[in-house]
């Protein structure tokens, strides 16, 4: 399978730089994947499809503002991404350049980066004390902004609780809390799963053929009840929904064996590697509420898997002439 089946062309001014200014006002482009019709409607009307008796499923959790910015050795500023935390007071980082050095962050906060890609840090000061104090949210790239005080808010879905997320569930900051209360009036289950987003999921496929590429690892946990509620909703015919291909990922990854999981305590934790592409089977959901994605990124060929490629194409090309806000910060789709 070609990767450059899933790219499209973009026009720059659909990027969404900036969220609404309330959450739930954006649009939401309905998409049947049976007939490949299109309904476009706004997101407070997403509780119009969903049934007494259907599961939804939401990503618990909570971005770090894991963006530091400080200065090598010769006074050069330089910023750094924390991935993940692989020992005390060290973590794997991102950063241009492959700085091996010095940085100084702040009067009390140093580390020794490694290549770019490792820092050791020392200091008076925690790590993650000083993220959550002064640490700035990773926003994507394709935001040509520096993250803002309120990013802090608006980079965060509403019921975030688990920290470690180095980017956000985005399907899912469109929720407030009115909404879910309604969803859940209508008779409908909500329960959360939590996939720490890393660079796996937002990497693009750089291979020339889809099967080629390969995930980073991202961790995974969420009570073995959720099984139970899958399985009574599925056999009463319900639906399950996903919120987001986050969510998707960490709920296939275990009910397919993509990954590797322990239960402990009525917990299931681990970590998968599942990368879902047209032709995957899916075990769990029956829709999927996304944003609009990238072109030849690992997103897109998940929606691909469920709505097919060509229907999810069609209706993408139709949110670019019904100008759609695209990205994390833009406008939202439904498949069902």
């Amino acid at each position: 399978m070609k990767t450059d089946s899933f790219d499209f062309f973009l026009p720059a001014e659909l990027i969404a730089q900036k969220p609404p200014e309330k959450r739930d006002d954006c649009r939401l482009m309905v998409l049947h994947r049976g007939r490949g019709t299109v309904e476009h409607r706004t997101f407070p009307h997403m509780v119009e499809y969903l049934n007494e008796g259907d599961l939804l499923l939401l990503n618990d959790t909570k971005v770090l503002p894991a963006r530091l910015r400080g200065f090598r050795e010769s006074g050069r500023p330089l910023d750094i991404l924390l991935i993940e935390e692989t020992a005390p007071d060290e973590w794997a980082i991102m950063s241009r350049g492959g700085y091996t050095g010095m940085l100084t962050i702040s009067g009390s906060l140093r580390a020794f980066i490694e290549n770019g890609k490792k820092a050791r840090f020392e200091g008076s000061v925690a790590v993650r004390e000083y993220l959550w104090e002064r640490g700035m949210m990773p926003l994507p790239p394709y935001i040509k902004r520096e993250a803002l005080e309120s990013d802090r808010t608006w980079y965060q879905t509403v019921y975030a609780r688990k920290e470690g997320s180095i980017a956000a569930p985005t399907a899912g900051l469109h929720f407030t809390g009115e909404m879910l209360e309604k969803i859940q009036e209508r008779g409908v289950r909500v329960c959360f799963i939590t996939l720490h987003v890393g660079i796996g999921t937002f990497q693009p496929l750089k291979t020339d053929e889809v099967e080629q590429h390969r995930m980073h690892s991202e961790a995974v946990e969420f009570d073995s009840s959720v099984i139970d509620l899958i399985e009574e909703t599925r056999t009463a015919g319900r639906r399950v929904v996903s919120v987001g291909t986050t969510t998707t990922r960490a709920i296939e990854g275990y009910l397919s064996g993509a990954g590797d999981f322990s239960t402990i305590n009525g917990v299931i934790s681990g970590h998968t590697r599942i990368f879902i592409y047209p032709g995957y089977r899916f075990r769990a959901i029956d829709g999927l509420l996304t944003n609009f994605h990238l072109p030849r990124s690992t997103p897109i060929l998940l929606a691909s898997a469920l709505a097919g490629r060509e229907t999810l194409l069609r209706a993408y090309a139709e949110a670019i002439r019904e100008k759609y806000r695209f990205f994390s910060y833009g406008d939202a789709m439904l498949i069902l």
